[in-house]
């Protein structure tokens, strides 16, 4: 008999996957353990879903550090050892003694109503099982035990969730998530930026609430999967920093709902997995351990779209920014300004257009462009002048 109930389960698929693993274990190569996918490589996938290279690399689980490499371009790309040791010892002090101290947090910022976490209304289960979609269904198991136990707290360490995205599953890891006494749950993100009066940097804050936004995604999943309970997964999650330079904990709560909104819609808009794989040329394979020659043959052979804000966000971005700029894309300059140059995807036809040489003088942004080389001419003629009086 199944050690979990049909409800605390993974997501069944409904589809063959067999054949999709087989094709993506051959890209990756044989040698290689897929990487799996976390919830900041997600919230990056999501926020550039035209990337069908992104889509097909993370969904093959390729090592984009080794392959850009590989590729002789290397990108400093993550978090430095000192970073992250230094968040694993603050994440620590945050969770020590059974999450109480988190929890308080929590209590304070996101749900003063309820009774007060007093070890006596605390519940820390133990989330440990054997592989991911094992982790997975003790997660479901525990977050469905905790809704049947009103009036406490659960405090849920690192749970493992899953998602599916572009029809290949995504196993993620939480720092924690908190069920409050009336059966909702809130998300914990812990970082290691410093709140400093009360606040952190904007930035870093946008990137923890995009990266929080995905852990919200794959519960309301799992809730939508728990029958009769009406769970509600809390779009307000709890950030956890230092407090100005030391190691004490300070929290804000952090409204999620502009983030949830558009990773969701990004995540639907992106081309499935097994459709990329099926347009690629025969014995394609993307080991990092190939020859460099037959390896970019068969990165380029995977369309990618470019755009300067893949630079904070994927490691294969000074390969792809070389190639952009190779063939005058237009979009190495800025998504803002590709959207404004509609069909006009080069350089050189933004050039030619501006310059009378092709396009329609009835194309508002033909007419636009020659308005613009105009009033550039006209300037630097009245400036010439100038010039050589000074000189």
């Amino acid at each position: 008999m199944s050690e979990f109930p049909d409800s605390a389960r993974p997501p069944r698929r409904t589809t063959p996957v067999t054949g999709l693993r087989h094709q993506l274990a051959e890209l990756r190569g044989p040698d290689h353990q897929p990487r799996p996918l976390d919830a900041r490589a997600l919230a990056a996938l999501a926020a550039n879903p035209g990337c069908d290279r992104r889509a097909l690399l993370d969904g093959a689980g390729v090592d984009k550090a080794r392959l850009a490499d590989a590729l002789g371009s290397p990108a400093a790309f993550g978090q430095s050892q000192f970073a992250l040791a230094r968040g694993n010892v603050f994440e620590a002090r945050v969770k020590a003694d059974g999450g109480s101290q988190l929890l308080r947090l929590v209590h304070a910022h996101v749900d003063g109503s309820a009774i007060e976490p007093a070890p006596e209304y605390v519940r820390a289960p133990d989330l440990s099982a054997i592989g991911p979609e094992g982790r997975t269904a003790r997660t479901a198991l525990a977050l469905r035990e905790a809704v049947e136990s009103p009036g406490t707290w659960t405090f849920l360490d690192h749970p493992m969730l899953a998602l599916d995205v572009a029809g290949s599953p995504a196993f993620l890891e939480p720092d924690a998530v908190v069920v409050h006494p009336d059966g909702s749950w809130t998300v914990v993100e812990i970082k290691s930026f410093p709140m400093i009066d009360g606040a952190a940097d904007a930035a870093k804050v946008g990137a923890a609430a995009r990266q929080a936004a995905v852990y919200v995604l794959a519960l309301e999943e799992v809730a939508a999967r728990l029958p009769d309970t009406g769970v509600k997964v809390r779009d307000r999650v709890v950030l956890v920093c230092p407090k100005d330079f030391s190691n004490l904990p300070a929290a804000s709560a952090v409204d999620v709902r502009k983030q949830l909104s558009v990773t969701r819609r990004q995540l639907r808009r992106l081309t499935r997995i097994e459709s990329i794989a099926a347009q690629l040329p025969p014995g394609t394979v993307l080991d990092p351990d190939r020859p460099a020659a037959e390896l970019t043959a068969a990165v380029e052979s995977v369309p990618a779209t470019y755009a300067p804000e893949c630079l904070a966000a994927c490691e294969l971005a000074f390969h792809c920014r070389d190639r952009s700029r190779q063939e005058g894309a237009v979009t190495s300059l800025g998504r803002a300004l590709r959207a404004e140059l509609g069909g006009l995807t080069t350089v050189d036809a933004v050039l030619a257009a501006a310059h009378g040489e092709t396009g329609d003088p009835e194309d508002p942004t033909v007419a636009a462009l020659r308005r613009a080389a105009a009033l550039r001419a006209e300037a630097l003629d009245l400036a010439e002048p100038s010039k050589g009086a000074a000189l």
